[in-house]
């Protein structure tokens, strides 16, 4: 591969002024910047662009550090933050985890050796604290609520359960499942807690059987049904946080020739196309803006501003997966 010197001895020119013309430095002579373009074209010269960005000490590059992209949740986010990203003419690499600490710290360690220069985590498996030690790297950015001083975007997750609790218990249900993807993680926790001070409320024994992890996809909500009817205690109603799995548990009571409204009543989350398609309950999350706010926040940290945290609002919207007492 050619070099600036060979490309200035080639244009008969000095390797100050190659770099200038590299650089787009103005104050070049035309006719010596037509010498070095045509010695670069002869040469057949291409730029190093990461040995500039070791040079500038950036790399230009945003990093994404999420469990999977095959989910609506998390591609609703990417999308989110690549629109931000490209408008600012920024490259952005994704470290799919898969829940994998070991992963997560290979991300970390990319911010450390510059190749990235911050991480958005729209998801983790690493304690808050342990990640926020590597923030002197570069900003890192949290797509869920923490405690920690830090930039994060989220919506009120113990609210919004709260809420769509509440909304089971004005159908008329005090049996209510919750199903999670995991039951780690700030959200999960969060809505786990919500729930078990519902059901105190209500003075409904928590059966821990009715707390259900591991449930991402379409394939999850078809075995949930399955697992449902094996239950010798069964849960009237379901809170599912994910629209693939409640779309997944629906189609299956349909081949089954059983109603869904009163019992076992649905309400899900995200109100992705899937939920509005097959008229299911579910409490709206602004997903793609959640990935907008999240690169504006690293944008803000990179321009030295103080950490920030932002909260989106969500809401209910009841369809035909869960039906009112006053209107049976």
């Amino acid at each position: 591969m050619s070099n600036i010197r060979e490309i200035a001895k080639r244009a008969g020119v000095s390797v100050t002024t190659v770099s200038r013309v590299l650089n787009h430095h103005p104050y070049v002579k035309e006719e010596k910047r037509a010498l070095v373009l045509k010695a670069m074209e002869e040469l057949k010269y291409t730029r190093n662009i990461h040995a500039v960005h070791l040079a500038k000490g950036y790399s230009n590059m945003l990093g994404i550090v999420l469990p999977t992209i095959n989910h609506s949740y998390f591609s609703g986010l990417v999308t989110g933050i690549a629109d931000k990203a490209q408008a600012h003419g920024m490259h952005f690499a994704l470290f799919q985890t898969g829940y994998d600490p070991l992963k997560e710290k290979e991300a970390l360690m990319s911010l450390k050796e510059r190749r990235v220069d911050g991480l958005i985590f729209c998801s983790n498996a690493l304690n808050d604290q342990d990640i926020l030690k590597w923030q002197e790297s570069g900003p890192i950015i949290f797509c869920h609520p923490t405690d920690d001083i830090c930039s994060a975007v989220s919506i009120a997750h113990d609210q919004a359960f709260k809420e769509g609790l509440d909304h089971l218990v004005a159908c008329g249900h005090q049996k209510i499942a919750i199903v999670l993807a995991r039951t780690e993680g700030a959200n999960s926790e969060s809505r786990i807690q919500a729930y078990r001070e519902k059901m105190h409320v209500l003075n409904q024994e928590i059966d821990e059987r009715w707390i259900i992890e591991g449930k991402l996809t379409l394939f999850d909500g078809q075995q949930l049904f399955f697992e449902w009817q094996t239950m010798k205690s069964q849960p009237t109603a379901f809170m599912i946080t994910t629209d693939e799995v409640s779309a997944g548990f629906l189609l299956e009571t349909q081949r089954h020739n059983i109603q869904v409204g009163e019992s076992p009543a649905i309400l899900s989350f995200q109100n992705e196309q899937l939920s509005e398609a097959l008229e299911i309950s579910t409490i709206d999350i602004p997903i793609k803006q959640m990935g907008q706010e999240a690169f504006d926040l690293y944008d803000r940290a990179q321009k030295g501003k103080p950490p920030e945290k932002r909260v989106l609002p969500y809401r209910l919207i009841q369809r035909n997966t869960t039906v009112l007492k006053n209107n049976r």
